[in-house]
């Protein structure tokens, strides 16, 4: 996949996450979304708090010049998701929009040789924070809790997070995981088989921990415990 291709996908995504917020009230923000001790205006403060962090790695790197990817590192994140996320639906859908504006246009500024440039963000590269990106729309739009669900999640994005994801699978384990809907079967790592059979996108939320919306059956082997995220 090409770096323009892969933009398109998270900008596409962004458009698809602001429509998919568009009709919530102050009610519904404030309600629970699908992470433990968060409500959906925490999950959208924090989805517009990235969406900033990253619009600031990327000016930054432009420059030649490094800087933390959150003022006052992940304190200061989290205290800066609990100030938004009290905000009312209005403000909450203003806010992500004008973030989603501000990481489009600086991603149009970048030329094709500084995607190699170094970020603070994972001590990564400039197009890794666009994979990031990727990861943190697909997945907290299914956090949201609005109907938007894994097995929605693009089968391109299904293998990037068994890619990304695989290093949680313990040691010592060659998992197998069988995707009857969509033809695929991931491979990773070495050791006891376990085989794991179900939708693409049920496996890979298995694998981001969040509860899949059909079951998993195992095949071989039992679930293994998952390592922590990378």
């Amino acid at each position: 996949m090409t770096v323009n291709d892969l933009a398109a996908r998270v900008l596409d995504g962004q458009r698809r996450l602001e429509d998919l917020i568009a009709g919530l009230t102050d009610e519904d923000v404030r309600a629970p979304s699908a992470l433990p001790d968060w409500s959906r205006g925490h999950v959208i403060t924090h989805l517009e708090q990235n969406t900033a962090a990253f619009t600031r790695q990327t000016e930054y790197a432009r420059r030649g010049e490094l800087i933390d990817v959150y003022d006052g590192g992940a304190a200061g994140r989290a205290a800066a998701i609990e100030r938004g996320a009290g905000r009312g639906a209005e403000e909450l859908r203003t806010a992500l929009a004008e973030a989603h504006a501000a990481l489009a246009q600086a991603w149009t500024r970048v030329g094709e040789d500084d995607w190699r440039r170094p970020v603070r963000y994972r001590d990564a590269t400039l197009l890794d924070t666009v994979y990031a990106r990727w990861r943190e729309v697909e997945i907290h739009m299914a956090d949201l809790d609005l109907g938007y669900r894994p097995s929605d999640w693009p089968l391109d994005f299904c293998d990037h997070i068994v890619d990304f994801l695989g290093v949680r699978v313990p040691e010592g384990t060659h998992l197998t995981l069988v995707a009857d809907d969509a033809g695929r079967r991931w491979s990773i790592g070495s050791g006891e088989p376990v085989v794991l059979r179900g939708n693409a996108g049920d496996l890979t939320a298995w694998l981001a921990g969040r509860a899949p919306g059909k079951p998993i059956t195992a095949e071989t082997g039992t679930l293994p415990e998952l390592g922590p995220w990378p």
